[in-house]
């Protein structure tokens, strides 16, 4: 699939609010950067990476959310609507993209996983975020329109302050980047990127 490009866009007529994250209430989720997703995500690597090392900056935990399934119970309609395909745990395709590989601390990271779009479904996520006092997400990953948009609705639905990524986050093509953006920027999100949260977390 190809990646969604940033260009200037008609979202900005929806993005009437704006706000930095508090580095002290934040925290970053990364979602599904795998291997299966690969052809998507390699476009926004580097800003991924970016979004990254900005957050580890200013001290902000980072938490992986990855899509698997480990048996049949845990499909539920994803193999009607994709022809059905899964993603099976245990397979190259479920696992981290090598990209990755240099930003992950094992000690310090929480590696989540998930069976559907929204990370908040029958996951510890929503405990993890509460546990460290966490009051507002930065979304980045993968599809833009899929699970970035729904863990975000999720979030937003729980009471966390959603910082949704323009730059770090992609999807099969550009009108659906698009329409997430302006679902996020009139409901649910704050929009950032790279640039925004440098200013935003640790200045020019």
């Amino acid at each position: 699939m190809a990646s969604s490009a940033v260009t200037p866009s008609s979202y900005k007529k929806y993005e009437i609010r704006k706000r930095n994250p508090n580095p002290s209430a934040a925290a970053l989720l990364v979602i599904d950067i795998q291997n299966y997703f690969s052809a998507t995500a390699k476009p926004i690597i580097p800003k991924v990476l970016a979004t990254i090392r900005l957050c580890r900056r200013a001290s902000i935990p980072v938490i992986f959310i990855r899509h698997c399934h480990k048996s049949p119970a845990d499909h539920g309609l994803l193999p009607e609507w994709w022809n059905g395909h899964v993603l099976l745990d245990g397979t190259p395709d479920s696992e981290l993209m090598p990209d990755l590989d240099h930003d992950i601390r094992p000690k310090d990271d929480v590696i989540l996983e998930k069976t559907t779009y929204g990370a908040f479904q029958s996951t510890r996520l929503e405990e993890v975020l509460r546990e460290r006092g966490v009051e507002e997400v930065i979304v980045t990953g993968v599809n833009t329109n899929v699970c970035c948009e729904t863990t975000s609705r999720e979030a937003f639905m729980r009471g966390f302050r959603v910082f949704f990524s323009t730059d770090a986050t992609a999807t099969a093509d550009a009108e659906l980047h698009e329409a997430a953006l302006k679902n996020m920027a009139f409901a649910f999100a704050y929009l950032v990127d790279c640039e925004r949260l440098q200013e935003g977390l640790v200045g020019k």
